[in-house]
């Protein structure tokens, strides 16, 4: 056997464990635009797993906007931002996203996942420290393991164990220390402490970063984010064009104007990167319009989750508490939580198993999102489904 041989036969042989384990992650191909019903293999089906928190994702002003910016400013940039990748529409929308959410300057990345990948690296050194919770996104760990500061976590909102971590890092003599944490952890839909996290790093003169993809647009006051809804102000916000300001793609770091201008000059994923298309900005600073406006989106978003969250409850599933519209099923095994997601889709409804690696072992789920865009009709259906799937496979 041939080294190719061997390699290929170790892959499957990974392949096959994983399906074994019941833990096959499969794709369905949706036909049409993202929206509250999608259509799969020819069926229409409702949507409860998506980003799409304010039902932007194929907004009539946001494909127009998109169209603009080809129409005037090309289709692809083919070059990274400083060489010649750099359009007026680029800084333009840094300078929005800095001001909606009231920082000094932003620098965007094709996603958060590369704004949180070169964050870290540019910024820290072996004489500083990196203190983080414990299930912050992947995005954040392998920034975070680019970088040379030294690292200590907490449990996830431990607010004792982050204390004592930052008492730690400070013994150890770290010259800076920075607090990483999301400002919602997405498979559970819970909230950072916010107040109480700042409040710390002031005690130990720490900073504070916050990855606020799943609050951006709509958690807060004009939609602005965690630190807004807890009213509190951080050093650094991460987030992402890509979820509830259209759910596109493109990320962001904003911030003070030093960091901003360190990582334009230090952060690999943007230096090695094409810029974004322009259709992409210009949809993003129509986004930006349209979300500081939508008092009316978040409420409606917000009445969802509350009628979702009673109706699951009343049903008999075991839910994760909060009132984010992040709404996990707790099923606990890979097997049932496919069983579940396959028994949704033949009643119309189109949802996701988690189950490892993205969550702990015993902790699978159908991880239900509610959006603006979602009808009473649509999540009185959606219960139903939810009630007949459930009692199918004894999840109920």
């Amino acid at each position: 056997m041939t080294g190719r041989e061997k390699f290929l036969a170790g892959v499957r042989t990974a392949l096959a464990e994983i399906d074994a384990e019941g833990l096959t992650k499969r794709e369905r191909a949706i036909l049409s635009p993202q929206g509250a019903h999608v259509t799969v293999a020819g069926r229409e089906l409702l949507n409860l797993c998506a980003n799409n928190y304010l039902g932007l994702a194929n907004h009539p002003a946001l494909i127009d906007a998109a169209r603009r910016g080809m129409d005037e400013h090309g289709f692809g940039m083919a070059s990274v931002r400083f060489i010649c990748g750099t359009q007026d529409i680029h800084r333009e929308l840094e300078g929005r996203i800095a001001r909606y959410l009231g920082m000094e300057d932003a620098i965007l990345f094709a996603a958060c996942f590369d704004a949180n990948g070169g964050l870290f690296e540019p910024l820290l050194g072996p004489e500083d420290a990196v203190v983080s919770d414990a299930l912050n996104h992947a995005s954040i760990i392998d920034g975070i393991r680019l970088c040379k500061a030294r690292r200590y976590r907490y449990a996830n909102s431990d607010m004792e164990d982050l204390r004592a971590q930052l008492a730690q890092a400070r013994a150890d003599g770290a010259r800076t220390i920075l607090i990483a944490t999301d400002g919602v952890f997405s498979m559970d839909g819970y909230l950072a402490r916010l107040p109480e996290i700042v409040a710390l790093a002031d005690a130990f003169g720490a900073l504070v970063m916050v990855d606020d993809c799943h609050a951006t647009g709509f958690m807060g006051p004009k939609g602005q984010g965690t630190p807004a809804h807890h009213g509190v102000r951080v050093d650094i916000l991460t987030g992402t064009l890509g979820k509830a300001l259209g759910g596109a793609l493109g990320g962001y770091v904003a911030g003070p104007q030093p960091v901003i201008d360190l990582l334009r000059q230090r952060a690999r994923p943007y230096l090695f990167s094409n810029a974004l298309p322009p259709a992409i900005v210009t949809a993003g600073l129509a986004a930006l319009d349209l979300v500081e406006a939508a008092d009316d989106l978040r409420a409606r978003l917000f009445e969802n989750t509350a009628f979702w969250r009673a109706g699951l409850a009343e049903a008999g599933f075991r839910l994760l508490p909060g009132d984010h519209p992040i709404v996990p099923v707790m099923l606990s095994e890979a097997q049932l939580a496919q069983e579940m997601a396959a028994a949704l889709y033949e009643r119309g409804v189109y949802v996701s198993g988690f189950f490892f690696p993205v969550v702990p072992r015993g902790q699978a789920r159908i991880r239900t999102q509610m959006n603006a865009a979602l009808t009473r009709e649509d999540l009185e259906f959606a219960l139903g489904a939810f009630r007949e799937a459930g009692k199918a496979v004894g999840a109920i």
